[in-house]
């Protein structure tokens, strides 16, 4: 069991879709991640959104002019996000065991990203299966981008990898560190407890 499934017994979709509108509706910037992927590929690009939650990336994304894919192992995030945008392709499958090409889609994405904490909220030992899963969805050339916490101020809960991990992670699945970042707005990393970090297949 994941470790985000242990914090929310799968009962998490409709609290965090209300949490993150209520941070909309304060006027908060919500578009950071997409923001991000944006700047990294062109219109156009094929973009799949690991750990796709209630699909406010893929769903941004999309409206942006990017083919998007959204997957998620849990039916409650999904369910609002098949409501919320019920024409794009949501696939409900564990990072640990996705194959595209199963699920009826090309392994052929421009980018991968990862946002929203998706490897600290892993089923531990799961993460460099979930690297190789990600890395072989990806073309040659293609982006994998994750940002998540490193400290228990940037997590729900304790830390569970680090970023020497990570890169290790990502060195063994065929990846370079192309860039690492503090934010999502492309602040330089600072050694902080969070960081967003783009590797190249």
């Amino acid at each position: 069991m994941s470790r985000w499934a242990k914090l929310t017994d799968g009962r998490s979709g409709d609290d965090y879709a209300a949490r993150f509108k209520a941070l909309a509706d304060s006027g908060m910037d919500m578009h950071g991640e997409a923001r991000f992927c944006a700047a990294l590929v062109p219109v156009g690009a094929r973009v799949l959104d690991a750990g796709c939650g209630t699909g406010r990336v893929t769903i941004r994304l999309a409206q942006l002019g990017y083919d998007c894919v959204g997957v998620d192992l849990d039916e409650s995030m999904l369910a609002v996000a098949r409501r919320e945008a019920p024409g794009l392709p949501w696939i409900r499958a564990d990072l640990a065991e996705f194959d595209p090409t199963a699920a009826g889609v090309p392994a052929d994405f421009d980018l991968v990203v990862a946002a929203g904490n998706i490897f600290p909220l892993l089923a531990t030992g799961t993460e460099a299966a979930v690297v190789r899963r990600l890395a072989t969805a990806l073309r040659p050339g293609g982006l994998l981008v994750a940002g998540f916490g490193l400290d228990e101020a940037h997590l729900p809960v304790p830390p569970s990898i680090t970023l020497p991990e990570y890169d290790a992670h990502c060195a063994a699945a065929g990846l370079t560190l192309v860039d690492r970042f503090a934010t999502w707005d492309a602040d330089p990393y600072d050694e902080g407890g969070y960081a967003v970090s783009v590797h190249r297949c």
